[in-house]
């Protein structure tokens, strides 16, 4: 008789429901616990429900880098904030937002960059998903560049909210893309068919009471037949 080999038990989440999950997934940069190692079978059982995510043709072309080695998350940290002091590149005239940058809202998430700035070395893991090409032109068209991040964007937000229910905090930036080659050389990822896409710091979290964010109401953006 056959018997089929059981699943690894992983420590138990926080038990919440979807509709917690999605809408309690804050980006976390002041409440990250410094001090606790995150357990890798956490991890793991985070990369599980990250590989479920959607994939164009089931191509599955992420991989998802963790940098754990304190060395390596200095010099890690080191771009990233490199990269935060430089503006994005390609962008001219007026951003459109639904956030006021005068607003208290906006002065909190300001302040709590900073406090990621001084401290992200000091997080215990840090990620950076990475989506897998034949080259790099294939981002060169709006077609292109959809498929491209549609293929590791959901995987890697799922990583999050499967992160949020085990209570690891995780924070979405980018800044260090601005000196992608560099960060490449540094982690050994071959830059002509290995493209980055983000980087989070992955911590447990002081508390975990996180709460919906605001946001525009639905009548600002929905749009029914027509724009």
């Amino acid at each position: 008789m056959t018997t089929t080999p059981s699943r690894p038990v992983f420590p138990p989440g926080l038990g919440l429901s979807a509709v917690e999950v999605l809408t309690t997934t804050r980006a976390v940069r002041r409440r990250l616990d410094l001090t606790r190692p995150v357990p890798r079978e956490v991890i793991e059982e985070c990369v599980r429900v990250a590989a479920q995510a959607p994939s164009g043709r089931n191509r599955q072309r992420w991989d998802f880098v963790f940098v754990e080695d304190a060395a390596t998350r200095a010099a890690v940290a080191d771009i990233w904030r490199r990269g935060l002091a430089v503006p994005p590149a390609g962008i001219e005239g007026p951003q459109y937002s639904r956030m006021n940058f005068g607003s208290r809202e906006w002065t909190r998430i300001r302040i709590s960059l900073d406090h990621l700035a001084e401290h992200l070395h000091e997080v215990p893991l840090l990620l950076i998903p990475c989506l897998r090409v034949g080259s790099r032109a294939e981002l060169s068209t709006v077609r292109g560049q959809a498929g491209a991040w549609g293929s590791v964007i959901p995987a890697f937000w799922s990583f999050m909210l499967a992160a949020r229910e085990h209570g690891l905090g995780t924070a979405w930036t980018t800044c260090h893309l601005s000196y992608e080659r560099e960060m490449a050389e540094l982690l050994g990822l071959p830059y002509d068919t290995v493209v980055q896409v983000a980087l989070t710091p992955v911590a447990c979290t002081i508390g975990t009471d996180f709460k919906p964010g605001p946001r525009a109401e639905p009548g600002a953006f929905v749009h029914w037949d027509r724009w």
